[in-house]
């Protein structure tokens, strides 16, 4: 269980790395491009933490269709980028797939 918190961690991270990233302007802005590194030296921390007890299949399925998830949300409220029906269906299929890999895949 504490895998999947550091996991959330880690999906929290990587989504301010992105949004940091967004706000660098191409690593030209001096603090955006700081908290980029930062947050992402911290993600890397963390999800190599969590593989540590899940295999490293799931965790990077899981934190990558996550993070996906979230930096959309984020686009949404940060920047008003609304995606279209398209990528709606796209990412509830990758929030899917998340679920069958964790919930019911197993790993030997």
């Amino acid at each position: 269980m504490i895998a999947y918190l550091v996991l959330v961690l880690a999906v929290i991270l990587g989504t301010a790395a992105n949004g940091f990233a967004k706000s660098a302007n191409g690593f030209t802005l001096l603090m955006p491009s700081l908290l980029t590194a930062i947050t992402i030296v911290g993600c890397m921390y963390t999800l190599s933490i969590v593989m540590k007890t899940i295999p490293v299949g799931i965790t990077y399925a899981s934190f990558a269709g996550l993070c996906i998830i979230a930096t959309t949300i984020v686009g949404i409220y940060k920047y008003n980028q609304m995606p279209d029906f398209y990528t709606i269906i796209g990412l509830t299929l990758i929030i899917s797939g998340v679920l069958i890999a964790n919930l019911l895949g197993k790993t030997t």
